[in-house]
């Protein structure tokens, strides 16, 4: 295939394209001149084999056309990928906006490759006997808004010799279409699909003989029909095979191939019937059928582990079957078996005379089990979805067996665990992307267990009870003593109950699914907050284009509405200002901003979703917003409300227009600036530094208020003792040890597959408690971008506070802070006490990465230590560091920590106030 434009130009060339609205006259030169010279050596297949949106823009930079290629590269920031269809015949691209854009055909040409297929499986279910499958199929960029989409067919494709088999289709509503495609400029929630396949016609394929049929959309559109082969989730009935027996001995298995939906058609000529285990022997029975041929051996291989053994005939079978049985020594299947949790999969062969082997179908009604080998270690008997034997050797593993739900909203799960096993043993529940923990309260009686878990009330490892955020959370087993999770055992759930699933319970404010991977593997999964009229790009799009504005129509509403770290938070300087208009008396009402994953918020005021209908309306109606973070280019400020950017940080590290020129600098981003900051009637700085360096990066022309930080006036509060008091109960910090509360920065070129960032943990957590864990604790806070686990929490000396609601109150507790690079350094200042900075990619930090404002190595107030050994030195040897840094401390808080008064609150809700309706509320004088 021949490469692309895309593929042959340079980077630097790319990134011209890529920023072109914000890019030189030299930089749009250079890159016309590069993609002429690359369609002059390579030809117009360089061109034609791109995606369609990058056709174009590549098409208008060979040819000079600047302007259009501005509106173009704007456009498609907007929703990458998505554009309209025009024509019946011949479908040719159109861009939002841009209809009359002239393109030659060749370049607004739209061939199938350009209008893909997503043929989604998202259910699969049983209606008495009949199979049904529910999905949605669409073509990228031509949805169907209403009406009745004509045409649509579904069939079963044999994959061998390409016959097809029509089935019934009933068009659906499905939402998730939507959602999933991404994009908001289309709506294909009118794209579901229900098929359903009779059991006569499931007899129908049996009778057909052994064989593979895939499910196949097909859809009717400008220039032909688009389909393709549906595919499988990753989880849940979608996502797993299942078996369906007939009264003819057939196997259908409903499942999966190479990710494509499919009924495969076995008949299968022996079953495995039972495998047993006594006597330290392993009893393996097969049925054959009257006149089948009968294999001759079972074979068990696992890596350098191969043990055979003869089919023997058995007597006294009374029904149509003859009936072998095969035998294995324990002993010999386990011979090379390790300790620990590494499983050992066995394949089942079943061999004829000839050596040929197939695979170990089971027969229906097959029982699982498990049997000890030794001390954590078992022998499962297992099955896989399509209904083969599965033997490994493996740490002995708690399995669910019930799961119920309470009136209260809570999940009772019970299951089998042999006493040996289960003595100092803890239940974790674990995020599968963040690793977030939590520990679980679990009953250990007569080898079964029992816990509960209140979704909305779950126990940190450390710290007050949370809920459990967006995504899925899988249930392990660890020991009591554990350093970290490499030893858990997964939770699973017996294989004769995973129909069982889909399992949905409801809490207080949402609801929950329980589901399975992996075959048998079960999660829990928080449902989504928002309703199906607000989920969604494209919802999200409609929401702030028409709904946003209608309510910016109506009058003002006495109230603030107040967003901290996007939701996430009650906290910050947001939080302050909150508390400081409520000590006032102002009569307004206090609408919170929640994200999904349920922050603590105060239950006097009012709480929306970030993203419904009721979060538009609070942004569009109150008459004061108090945010922290950018609210988005969308969102414009009425006449009347005043929008106050308190801001979350002093900057160490390079901002806005100052990472110019650096790999983390984007120029849209940087030219976005100046209407960004117009949304905002002020914007609080903390100290004069910051307020040079804020207008200048981020480009602010409205005023600026250099009160000090809301947040900081913590460290100045009468009652700040009693605060931290309170806060070391709820953590339950035990009295008389030192806190040390560390707090890093992310590193940008650290990242997970998944694009969030990596813990990047350079402290030998073991050897620091070795050392200090009799008078120290380590609060360890990582930054909210960062995932990962972090050993030895739970042992008594590391304690993961990256979910506690308010980073404030950790520096009440702490006596010692280590960072690096976070602007907490300035935060903590305030409090007078000593800091460390772990800086141990300082170089690579600054030089490459990001950047630094000042000479960190000359003006820190703290010693900069490069190695773990070096860390808990200084801990140990603190107040040597505090005596050594008390001048550079000193300095650095005049230079930093000005204002610093308890004030900075007032001032802000002063100025938020000032000529307004709300103005009896300032202070006196």
């Amino acid at each position: 295939m021949a490469q692309s434009l895309a593929d042959l130009a340079s980077a630097g060339v790319r990134r011209i394209l890529r920023f072109f609205p914000e890019s030189s006259q030299a930089e749009r030169e250079e890159l016309r001149a590069a993609a002429r010279e690359l369609l002059d050596a390579h030809g117009e297949g360089a061109l034609t084999g791109l995606p369609p949106g990058e056709r174009v823009m590549w098409h208008l930079a060979s040819e000079g056309r600047a302007e259009d290629l501005v509106k173009v590269v704007r456009s498609q920031r907007r929703d990458p990928g998505a554009f309209l269809v025009t024509g019946t015949r011949r479908p040719r691209l159109a861009l939002p906006g841009l209809r009359d854009l002239a393109l030659p055909d060749r370049i607004a040409a739209l061939k199938s490759r350009d209008l893909p297929v997503t043929a989604q499986l998202t259910s699969v279910d049983w209606r008495g006997d009949d199979l049904v499958w529910g999905g949605y199929a669409f073509v990228a960029n031509l949805p169907r808004r209403s009406g009745r989409i004509m045409g649509r067919f579904a069939v079963l494709e044999h994959g061998e010799t390409g016959d097809r088999i029509k089935l019934r289709l009933r068009r659906t509503r499905n939402e998730q279409a939507t959602v999933a495609s991404g994009q908001a400029l289309h709506c294909y929630d009118d794209t579901g699909f229900e098929v359903v396949v009779s059991a006569r016609r499931l007899r129908e394929l049996a009778g057909r003989g052994a064989g593979q049929w895939f499910l196949y959309v097909g859809i009717p559109g400008p220039g032909g029909v688009y389909g393709a082969r549906v595919r499988q989730r990753d989880a849940g009935t979608a996502g797993h095979n299942q078996v369906r027996h007939l009264a003819d001995g057939s196997r259908l298995v409903v499942g999966f191939t190479k990710n494509a939906v499919s009924i495969t058609v076995q008949q299968p000529p022996v079953e495995i019937e039972s495998c047993t285990v006594a006597d330290g022997e392993l009893l393996l029975v097969a049925r054959a059928r009257s006149g089948a041929e009968v294999p001759t051996a079972v074979s068990i291989v696992e890596g350098d582990t191969g043990l055979d053994s003869p089919l023997t005939a058995l007597s006294g079978s009374t029904d149509a079957f003859r009936r072998y049985q095969s035998v294995f020594r324990l002993d010999r299947l386990a011979a090379s078996d390790q300790p620990g949790i590494k499983t050992r999969q066995f394949k089942v062969t079943l061999r004829g005379a000839d050596g040929r082997g197939q695979e170990a179908p089971l027969a229906e009604g097959f029982t699982t089990s498990r049997h000890w080998l030794a001390p954590g270690r078992e022998l499962a008997v297992h099955r896989d979805g399509p209904g083969r034997l599965m033997l490994a050797t493996r740490a002995v593993r708690p399995v669910v067996d019930a799961m119920t739900e309470t009136g209260s909203g809570e999940l009772v799960i019970e299951g089998t665990y042999p006493s040996q096993e289960a003595s100092r043993k803890k239940v974790i529940l674990r995020h599968g992307v963040r690793f977030e923990e939590k520990e679980l309260p679990v009953q250990l009686a007569d080898g079964r267990f029992t816990f509960r878990i209140a979704p909305e009330q779950a126990p940190q490892v450390n710290g007050p009870e949370l809920p459990l955020c967006p995504g899925r959370w899988y249930l392990f087993f660890r020991d009591v003593d554990a350093w970290d999770k490499s030893g858990d055992v997964p939770v699973t759930l017996r294989p004769e109950q995973v129909g069982e699933l889909p399992m949905r319970f409801s809490g207080p404010q949402r609801a929950y699914t329980v589901d399975r991977r992996y075959f048998d593997r079960i999660f829990i999964e928080p449902e989504r907050l928002l309703g199906p009229d607000e989920h969604g790009a494209y919802r999200q799009r409609i929401l702030r284009e028409a709904y946003f504005h209608e309510q910016r129509e109506l009058p003002l509403r006495d109230a603030v509405v107040y967003l901290s770290l996007g939701g996430k938070q009650f906290s910050d300087s947001p939080r302050s200002v909150y508390e400081e208009l409520v000590r006032r008396g102002a009569e307004v009402e206090h609408i919170w901003t929640q994200d999904g994953g349920l922050p603590e918020m105060p239950p006097e005021a009012r709480v929306v979703a970030a993203g419904s209908r009721e979060w538009y309306e609070a942004l569009a109606r109150s008459r004061y917003v108090v945010v922290n973070t950018a609210v988005g280019d969308w969102f414009v400020t009425r006449p009347g409300q005043r929008v106050v950017q308190t801001w979350h940080g002093t900057p160490l590290k390079k901002i806005g227009k100052d990472l110019l020129g650096s790999p983390q600098s984007s120029p849209s981003y940087i030219a976005g600036l100046p209407h960004s900051y117009r949304q905002f009637d002020f914007v609080v700085s903390p100290n004069a530094y910051t307020t040079e360096i804020m207008r200048r990066a981020y480009s602010i022309e409205s005023d600026m208020l250099e009160s000090g930080y809301p947040r900081n006036d913590v460290f100045y509060a009468t009652d700040r003792d009693a605060r931290a008091a309170r806060v070391r109960e709820r953590l339950g910090l035990p009295e008389g040890k030192k806190v040390v509360l560390y707090a890093p920065t992310w590193r940008e070129d650290q990242r997970h597959a998944s694009k969030l960032y990596k813990l990047d943990l350079r402290i030998d957590l073991a050897a620091a408690q070795a050392e200090l864990g009799h008078d120290h604790v380590l609060l360890f806070r990582k930054h909210p971008k960062v995932h990962g686990s972090v050993p030895g929490v739970g042992r008594g000396f590391v304690w993961d506070v990256t979910r506690y609601p308010d980073i404030a109150d950790l520096y009440l507790v702490a006596d010692v802070l280590i960072t690096d690079y976070s602007s907490a350094l300035f935060d903590f200042a305030h409090s007078g006490k000593p800091m460390l900075f772990f800086t141990y990619d300082l170089e690579h930090y600054r030089d490459t990465l990001r950047g630094l404002y000042f000479d960190f190595t000359t003006r820190a107030p703290g010693p900069l230590v490069e190695t773990s050994g070096e860390l808990v030195k200084a801990l140990r040897d603190v107040d040597a560091v505090e005596a050594e840094f008390r001048e550079k401390y000193a300095q650095f808080k005049r230079d930093f920590c000005e204002p610093g008064d308890g004030l900075a609150t007032a001032r802000v809700v002063d100025r938020m106030l000032l000529g307004g309706p709300h103005s009896e509320a300032l202070t006196d004088g």
